[in-house]
């Protein structure tokens, strides 16, 4: 997520380099256990924006964090970082020796931060290193990716989150319960949309290998999930998709520009989303016989939450921040893991249920199971 751009040349070279790396892992290692009152060390997959503007200032910011390492292929980004950071420079890996980590039990996590196309072979090289791991959204690619990260968590026994901030920002916490306690009933019909303006640059999300597909992929994940919050976590039964028009070909190549679908649901309702990389929209709105409520901003910033009661007002926070506590109160403190690779593997079974509706012209298509 919120990578630098990352070239064809290098995305082959590091894919090849993470596989290679599969092979010569070492008998897996158990982190060291999780007590309270303590720091946890955690290292960073990929030291891109996400990394240095979001996910490095938070885990800074933390009283349950500390950064033990990174990997990198820049290895003079890499000295930056312990300089920074405070880190030994030992403590430095490639992707293709991420099985040496291994050895360091002050690394309890691994944050999987690099393009959706690296994340399963990251992932996986991490929970044979014996650390727990969080793997940045969407999970991986492909459901079978997604089936073979779980496998290889279980194998090791370590622990899997996914990236999925806004499971801890109290607007959506506050929709989510909505949606448990049926407060207005069971949601009926919903209608959300995400999306922004992509620039002309070349970056990773334009590239089909690294990001797996276009905007559905990076932003039409949050709509997924807030349609789900919206009926306690079900999923959708059932999806008819669509791709939109191309209006700038010179940049959407490889990857569509907008998508949108109609989710449907074991109880008859309905879900009519979007995801787009053609303008800015970020909202749900779900409706039910009783009442109404909408999450607006699946931003960084700028949530809100209104309902046909009255709009619910909560305080800003950093989004990055409130994950990495809760991750930490689930390894620290035995709190449930409420992002979990399960979470993460739905997901992907209604994206590539949404794409391959939209590839059939909009034929209705199952979410397998």
């Amino acid at each position: 997520m919120n990578e630098h751009p990352v070239t064809r040349r290098r995305f082959i070279s590091q894919l090849s380099a993470a596989a290679a790396a599969l092979t010569l892992l070492p008998r897996p290692l158990r982190a060291a256990p999780a007590g309270p009152g303590r720091r946890l060390g955690i290292v960073l997959v990929g030291l891109g924006n996400y990394s240095e503007n979001h996910l490095a200032p938070a885990i800074r910011e933390s009283k349950y964090w500390k950064l033990a390492g990174v990997v990198t292929g820049d290895a003079a980004k890499g000295r930056r970082w312990a300089r920074e950071h405070g880190f030994p420079a030992t403590n430095i890996w490639h992707y293709d020796t991420m099985n040496r980590i291994a050895g360091h039990p002050e690394v309890e996590v691994v944050y999987v931060v690099t393009p959706n196309g690296l994340h399963a072979a990251h992932a996986i090289a991490a929970a044979r290193a014996g650390k727990h791991v969080i793997c940045e959204k969407p999970m991986a690619n492909t459901v079978e990716e997604c089936d073979a990260i779980i496998a290889a968590c279980d194998k090791a026994r370590v622990e899997l989150f996914l990236g999925y901030r806004l499971h801890y920002e109290p607007h959506h916490v506050a929709f989510a319960e909505i949606g448990r306690s049926q407060e207005f009933g069971p949601f009926q019909r919903m209608k959300g949309a995400n999306g922004f303006r992509m620039g002309d640059g070349h970056g990773w999300r334009l590239n089909a290998k690294l990001a797996g597909g276009g905007p559905l992929m990076d932003m039409g994940v949050y709509v997924i999930q807030a349609a789900c919050m919206a009926k306690a976590e079900a999923a959708p039964v059932a999806i008819t998709a669509k791709f939109g028009p191309v209006e700038r070909p010179e940049i959407f190549k490889e990857v569509e520009e907008s998508v949108s679908w109609t989710a449907e649901f074991a109880d008859g309702s309905t879900a009519e989303c979007l995801a787009t990389y053609a303008k800015n929209v970020s909202y749900l709105r779900a409706e039910a016989a009783r009442g109404w409520a909408q999450v607006d901003s699946f931003y960084y910033e700028g949530q809100r939450l209104t309902t046909s009661a009255g709009e619910r007002k909560y305080p800003p926070v950093n989004h990055q921040l409130v994950q990495m506590d809760g991750i930490a109160g689930s390894l620290l403190e035995g709190k449930p893991n409420i992002v979990p690779g399960s979470m993460g593997r739905r997901d992907l079974t209604i994206v590539e249920a949404i794409y391959a509706s939209a590839r059939a012209g909009g034929q209705r298509v199952a979410v397998r199971a």
